[in-house]
């Protein structure tokens, strides 16, 4: 398979989408939501790092605002009252799972000494938007109430997530700014901000990458309804007024369709005085933080993000 519009590609990067190709597998915009959770979960952890083994890892579930529990797994490096990122999976709010995720969030908790939430939300097109919203914040506003029920220092908080989960963060960081809920950072690594795809890098790099505009269409048609792809809930960038929100790490993929609109949001957050840490980095697609055993950009965004995490959620002093 050869890239000629992608020419800066690392070779990491490259030989990675060449035996994709090679591999044959059908994209997942040609497949039913079902058989694509089914085929991202067994792809999932294929160039993941090895799962490193922690002191703590306890699955649990969260009360949901309709009485459904929702899934949840602790990480943790060790015992006492750690500080917590509650981890939003990506897969555009269709595909995704604790499960496929795993790898990343032992990683974030090993390498930042912070414990790490992942929760497995509500996944459309079963329970379309806002239901994944509803599912993310019931869950930060708990873990803020209850993180001493599980040893964890609920009053050093944070969010993340990646792709949708990233977005998921983002609408959590603006929720908790006008509910009074203090977090200390919001970890965005690609996240989906836009209503729509006007921005110059879906034309330029709608095809030949690990998600394509087919993968967006499709994710967002599955997601929610186009009249209502206005909410700032699906789409952060037009919230009326983010002064006020918890700093923000964002980290971007050079070659990626939403990497304009992720930007643009790292430009609004700084506008309203948000401090804001951004890092792109270059001749990755969208996903490359999951291919840790292949892509060396992958370890370093582990290291960076909890790098800030760690540096967010220490203990202030005396």
């Amino acid at each position: 398979m050869y890239l000629p519009h992608y020419p800066h590609l690392t070779p990491a990067m490259r030989s990675v989408l060449q035996r994709m190709a090679r591999a044959t597998y059908p994209p997942i915009h040609s497949l039913t939501p079902q058989a694509a959770r089914a085929a991202y979960e067994r792809g999932a952890s294929v160039l993941e790092l090895p799962k490193v083994q922690l002191a703590r890892v306890e699955d649990f579930t969260i009360p949901g605002r309709d009485g459904q529990p929702l899934p949840a797994r602790l990480y943790a490096p060790g015992h006492g009252a750690l500080p917590v990122l509650l981890y939003f999976h990506g897969g555009g709010c269709v595909v995704g799972s604790i499960e496929t995720h795993d790898v990343l969030c032992r990683e974030l908790s090993r390498l930042s000494g912070c414990a790490v939430v992942s929760l497995g939300y509500r996944l459309a097109p079963e329970h379309p938007f806002p239901a994944p919203v509803h599912d993310a914040w019931d869950a930060t506003q708990w873990l803020a109430r209850h993180a001493g029920e599980l040893g964890l220092d609920g009053t050093r908080l944070a969010v993340g997530g990646d792709s949708a989960g990233g977005t998921l963060a983002a609408v959590c960081a603006i929720m908790a700014r006008d509910a009074g809920l203090p977090l200390a950072l919001q970890i965005l690594i690609y996240p989906n901000t836009a209503p729509t795809r006007e921005a110059a890098s879906h034309e330029r790099f709608a095809t030949g990458l690990l998600l394509d505009q087919e993968h967006i269409d499709w994710f967002f048609d599955h997601y929610i309804a186009p009249q209502q792809r206005g909410d700032w809930r699906f789409a952060p960038l037009v919230a009326p007024d983010v002064e006020g929100v918890a700093p923000a790490w964002i980290g971007l993929a050079e070659y990626d369709p939403t990497v304009d609109d992720g930007i643009a949001y790292a430009d609004k957050l700084r506008a309203a005085h948000v401090a804001v840490d951004i890092e792109i980095y270059r001749g990755v697609t969208h996903e490359f933080i999951k291919l840790g055993r292949a892509i060396r950009e992958a370890r370093q965004a582990h290291a960076d993000a909890a790098r800030a995490l760690a540096q967010a959620l220490e203990p202030a002093t005396p």
